[in-house]
């Protein structure tokens, strides 16, 4: 007990107690019941228990102060009947009236939920708080819960113990105050700091003091961004750009890219095509990666500047978002606002590499890549592809598509027949491995008027293709086919012709059936 308390104590003996008014007491002693407490009375006072809760019953002590109200001089017992819960609505209700009376908040800390609102301790006095006066989101109120604030009190009724408090007109009469001093500085051009009230798909709002106004996604950053969220997060502060301002209305447009220089307002004179810049991947797409390379200014590196590879990866298979990378600038169009990067231009072409390492005649070996209905690509250890044209993957046969006779993924070997680094291209050949039979072989071995075992490959309406000597290709025509009805020719049969036609330029060789003396049709099993 201080000085001044002992003084009140000391006054308040030569005063007689009178119930229904409020004094000053002593704590004496805490017991199972209640409290005993000396009020300056020829007789001690009492306090039952259950006008206390749980942590105040043992919080207090013996010689503790307290403010209390006199019930009744006498009981039963001969106590003074004090109630330590009347004396706290009492006062609490002198705060609030005087709270009212100088138009001052009241502290109160939120306690619950009621239909229609919520439930406010303020001073010990249960109030309540209407859900239209709480302002906070229907979804955000449980969080509120148990937090102390600040409010206004809207309507009394100290009779009745009706209290109704809100918190929105508070807010609003904060706002009003803060729009009010905001608009002596709001204009265009002004620089003003402002908290990120809302993020949505198009931009944000930003509180700037009792007034909000729209930062657009395209006013955010002279670089690329897909979301706001990139930027900005809800409660952060932020300094903005008044690009608009309608009084009459209150709309304003905000910008924050605006109070920085456009990057890309010299961007050709100071990346010119061949310059070597350094930068962060801030986004990979399917068509390539965008590198950061200063604020607000981002390049592209397209897919197919990743690689020298014919067929280049998905762009995540070379890059991470985050990676510190090195590019050259291909192109830099300062009226599209785009800067052209490319990864691939940093190494030696593998073109570059096959001019050196490769010439006409060298033979190579590698594995199918993919089989086209013209050709077929090899892979080399330079990481390009050769092709073999169909024309070239046989001097005798007539192939109709590659597939006949080559698989993907099987191993192959050819010989380099042109090499063009300039269009991208090298030629290989795999019946120049061998002479060609149409030179010496062929006019050596076979003349006119020979009879030849043949091998039927194709049967068509102008005749019947035929193999002879293992790979020499033959066209017996229809005129010149022996028809048997009751055994018709198939596929893989043996027969034999003799030779009416070698065209040696055109690489050709004619056959017939008729007039041959082994004529009868033999299967080959």
């Amino acid at each position: 007990m201080n000085e001044n308390e002992l003084q009140e104590l000391y006054e308040q003996s030569f005063h007689e107690i009178e119930p229904g008014t409020l004094i000053k007491g002593k704590v004496i002693s805490v017991k199972e019941n209640g409290m005993v407490v000396d009020v300056g009375y020829k007789s001690e006072g009492f306090i039952s228990r259950d006008e206390f809760s749980e942590s105040e019953m043992g919080q207090m002590r013996p010689g503790d102060v307290l403010e209390v109200y006199v019930q009744q001089l006498s009981d039963r017992e001969g106590m003074v009947v004090l109630s330590r819960r009347k004396a706290v609505r009492i006062k609490a209700w002198e705060r609030i009236e005087e709270a009212m009376g100088k138009e001052q908040p009241v502290e109160g800390v939120i306690t619950g939920k009621t239909k229609g609102g919520l439930f406010v301790d303020v001073y010990g006095l249960k109030a309540f708080l209407p859900g239209s006066h709480a302002g906070v989101r229907v979804n955000e109120i449980d969080s509120f819960i148990g937090k102390s604030l600040m409010f206004k009190v809207l309507k009394t009724n100290n009779k009745h113990s009706t209290l109704v408090v809100s918190r929105k007109s508070l807010i609003d009469e904060e706002r009003q105050k803060k729009k009010t001093e905001t608009l002596k500085h709001l204009q265009e051009g002004a620089v003003l700091k402002g908290v990120v009230k809302n993020i949505t798909d198009y931009g944000a709002f930003i509180d700037l003091g009792g007034i909000d106004g729209l930062l657009h996604i395209s006013d955010m950053s002279w670089g690329r961004i897909s979301h706001p969220s990139e930027m900005l997060k809800v409660g952060q502060e932020t300094e903005v750009l008044v690009l608009k301002f309608d009084p009459e209305n209150e709309k304003v447009t905000l910008g924050y890219k605006q109070k920085m220089p456009d990057p890309w307002g010299n961007v050709d004179e100071k990346y010119p095509a061949g310059t070597k810049v350094a930068g962060k991947v801030v986004s990979i797409t399917d068509y390539g990666a965008f590198i950061k390379v200063e604020e607000g200014l981002e390049g592209l590196v397209h897919v197919s500047e990743m690689d020298w590879a014919p067929k280049p990866k998905h762009p995540s298979k070379y890059l991470q978002a985050g990676e510190e990378v090195e590019a050259l600038v291909l192109k830099a169009d300062k009226d599209e606002r785009r800067l052209s990067l490319s990864l691939k231009q940093l190494k030696a072409s593998p073109w570059q590499l096959v001019a050196e390492n490769y010439a006409p005649g060298k033979p190579v070996s590698g594995k199918v890549k993919s089989v086209t209905d013209f050709g077929v690509f090899i892979g080399l250890p330079e990481g390009v592809d050769g092709l073999i044209h169909i024309s070239d993957l046989s001097w005798t046969k007539h192939i109709k598509h590659p597939q006949e006779i080559i698989k993907k993924g099987q191993k192959l070997d050819a010989v380099v027949l042109s090499v063009e680094p300039e269009k991208e291209r090298i030629a290989l050949g795999v019946k120049q491995l061998k002479p060609d039979p149409w030179l010496e072989e062929i006019p050596q071995s076979l003349h006119l008027g020979d009879e030849v075992e043949c091998k039927v490959l194709r049967l068509t309406d102008f005749g019947i293709f035929v193999e002879m000597q293992g790979e020499i290709e033959g066209l017996v025509y229809s005129s010149e086919a022996m028809k048997d009805e009751e055994n018709p020719l198939r596929e893989d049969d043996i027969i034999w012709a003799r030779i009416i036609k070698i065209d040696l330029d055109n690489r050709k060789i004619g056959l017939s059936m008729k007039n041959v003396r082994a004529h009868h049709i033999q299967s080959e099993e």
